[in-house]
């Protein structure tokens, strides 16, 4: 009995503490008052399995904590109640992922954006759609796949994100990687591809090629906002879904290097083909 008082003195504490409205408990409501906090990721018992909240891992959990969050939901909890850095100040929600979480393919973007921001979901809007139409011609409709940020929140007017912001918030990007456990891993985008291998090499050096990331083969491609501006880059990242997609079929050998070569792809040009294949992709582009 003395656990269940502590676990929602610790629950309706951490309500306070998030600035939510009071709550008055009916009779006898203890047990749905625990469902609750289980579902919420909030008091005890809780999802860690460290004896913390939710509130507290989100305002200065340590990165060995946060890694310790036994699933999913207990892991959106504490990143959507996070102030671990100051972009806390100036999102309007936190974006955490999208899709399935026994996905084959985790997408990996750089940080939300103005629609990201305002809907909560990752890679909506015109890249969004972009992003969906790319995956389907690979035979990956967006609900199949895991889709997530290296930042959970917008930079203000979507500058770079600063070292300190990407410190504080690659554990959440790692655990989410690690209760996945996909087959194959999908860089969009320079800096994505960059932050995830610890290197500064350009993307022309990064694509074609299959990399490693915490032990899991890692394909870099373009960012489909990036495709927007460029149609003629739509045919190669197209070619690196392909990569992707043996990957996951196994008729592709695994990196036996960090920057293990398995395939070329054009970095400019198009295949003879090229031009149905964009008009298949790109056909019905937002305005």
């Amino acid at each position: 009995m003395t656990g269940t008082r502590d676990s929602l003195r610790s629950y309706l504490e951490g309500r306070e503490n998030l600035g939510e409205p009071e709550m008055f408990l009916p009779s006898g409501g203890r047990r749905e008052t625990l469902e609750k906090m289980q579902r919420a990721g909030l008091g005890a018992p809780d999802t860690t399995g460290l004896g913390t909240d939710a509130e507290r891992l989100a305002r200065s959990g340590t990165r060995e904590e946060i890694l310790a969050i036994q699933d999913m939901e207990g892991l959106r909890a504490v990143a959507e109640a996070c102030t671990r850095c100051g972009l806390h100040s100036t999102r309007t929600k936190v974006v955490f992922s999208d899709g399935a979480a026994d996905a084959s393919v985790l997408c990996v973007g750089e940080a939300p954006g103005a629609n990201e921001d305002r809907t909560g979901l990752p890679f909506v809007g015109r890249a969004g759609k972009l992003l969906d139409r790319l995956l389907l011609s690979a035979g990956f409709p967006r609900a199949d796949v895991f889709i997530c940020n290296v930042l959970k929140c917008r930079p203000p007017g979507n500058r770079n994100p600063l070292p300190d912001e990407i410190e504080a918030c690659s554990p959440f990007m790692l655990r989410q990687l690690e209760l996945v456990s996909p087959t194959v891993i999908v860089a969009f985008g320079t800096f994505a591809a960059q932050t995830l291998l610890g290197c500064r090499d350009s993307l022309r050096h990064l694509r074609g090629r299959t990399h490693l990331y915490q032990g899991y083969p890692l394909v870099v491609t373009y960012h489909p906002a990036a495709l927007l501006r460029n149609p003629g880059w739509t045919r190669p990242t197209w070619r690196d879904l392909q990569l992707v997609r043996r990957i996951v079929d196994g008729e592709q050998g695994q990196p036996t290097a960090r920057m293990g070569a398995v395939e070329a792809a054009p970095e400019s040009g198009m295949d003879d083909d090229a031009g149905a294949q964009d008009q298949l992709i790109l056909g019905g582009r937002d305005g």
